[in-house]
């Protein structure tokens, strides 16, 4: 099997492309090695053992030279994070979206079927919830005033109720509310991608991916993820600064079993004419709070610093339900969540990325 892995250079995608040639398959990485993910020396030696070409997936006339060399698409690349500000949209716009219909058109003209789309659980915005008195709910949008008081927990939108509710795992089917930049360019590419699939009869399965975290994570960039974040700040000898109360509920998945199932899924027939979204996660929760007292704990740094509020987009619990992505991949998360952090507070990480 011939790979187009297109972000392979990043951190999940290099992942991928490693599994994938130990699978026995080829790998053709390309990457753009945007400053937002790599550090200041080009591309990453780990690339070395793989077709490498650096190059955007906006261009057309790469994208149908290295279409014509496989059989398979595992789209990969994106800017990712929040976005910081709204002049950010731009940005996130053209490589997430833009690049995306690009590349779809591309493979239409290449004969090329079948792709596995990196996606988010950044979706689903906030998770799934229930109220004690009305039953599965809608989230009231959290209100500031809120946040500021230190009441974190998302209430029933009934106006005889306001209860806090109870976080519920999020199935595939859940409603989608992107509360991001970086969410809506995620859905945009579901979207996307779902047309591609019906107007072509190809297939797509969309891996809506958790907080993966693992080595080759940038540091030292607000667009990383929180727990490089945590790593980040303990390697300057500094506490993990926690935002909320800490009880933000997530799901940590680590990058091998995230590489994992991609290569599952670019295995797989899929649904011709159809995008096919699947959870890709451990299926254990655990707070934020949690990840930075284990880091820290395995790292012999000062404990976590408990500073309350919130940035804009943060929602407060999104837990996923893993059940689907077992059932048509026969996908399971192996990396415990005490073992992997025991092995990422080791890991090697990427130089520090330039904002």
């Amino acid at each position: 099997m011939r790979v187009l892995v297109t972000g392979g250079a990043g951190f999940i995608g290099s992942h991928v492309a490693d599994v994938l040639a130990d699978a026995g398959a080829t790998p053709v990485v390309l990457d753009s090695l945007l400053p937002q993910a790599h550090g200041p020396s080009g591309a990453p030696g780990y690339t070395a053992s793989h077709r490498f070409h650096r190059g955007d997936v906006t261009d057309a006339s790469l994208l149908r030279e290295l279409l014509s060399q496989v059989d398979v698409v595992c789209h990969q690349a994106a800017v990712v994070g929040h976005g910081l500000d709204p002049a950010d949209a731009p940005l996130y716009a053209a490589n997430n979206d833009l690049g995306t219909a690009v590349l779809l058109a591309e493979m239409a003209a290449a004969g090329v079927s079948r792709l596995v789309l990196a996606s988010s659980m950044v979706v689903y915005g906030e998770g799934r919830y229930s109220c004690t008195r009305h039953g599965l709910v809608e989230p009231r949008p959290r209100r500031q005033s809120d946040v500021d008081s230190g009441r974190f927990e998302p209430v029933c939108p009934a106006s005889d109720c306001g209860r806090d509710l109870d976080p519920l795992l999020v199935p595939e089917d859940a409603p989608l509310r992107p509360q991001s930049l970086y969410a809506a360019t995620k859905l945009a590419q579901e979207h996307l991608a779902a047309a591609w699939a019906r107007q072509t009869g190809g297939t797509v399965w969309a891996l809506r991916y958790h907080n993966v975290y693992g080595p080759r994570m940038p540091q030292n960039t607000p667009y990383a993820g929180v727990a490089s974040l945590f790593r980040s700040a303990l390697l300057r000898g500094e506490a993990p600064t926690v935002l909320e109360d800490g009880r933000q509920r997530r799901d940590f998945v680590h990058v091998h079993d995230v590489a994992r199932a991609n290569v599952l899924a670019l295995g797989a027939e899929g649904s011709p004419g159809e995008l096919v979204p699947l959870n890709i996660c451990s299926g254990t929760p655990h707070t934020v709070g949690e990840l930075a007292a284990e880091l820290a704990r395995v790292c012999g740094g000062p404990a976590p610093r408990i500073v309350g509020g919130a940035r804009p987009a943060d929602v407060r619990h999104v837990v996923a339900d893993p059940a689907k992505a077992a059932e048509l991949l026969g996908f399971r998360a192996e990396t415990g969540f005490e073992e992997g952090i025991a092995t990422f507070a080791t890991a090697t990480l990427r130089e520090p990325a330039r904002a």
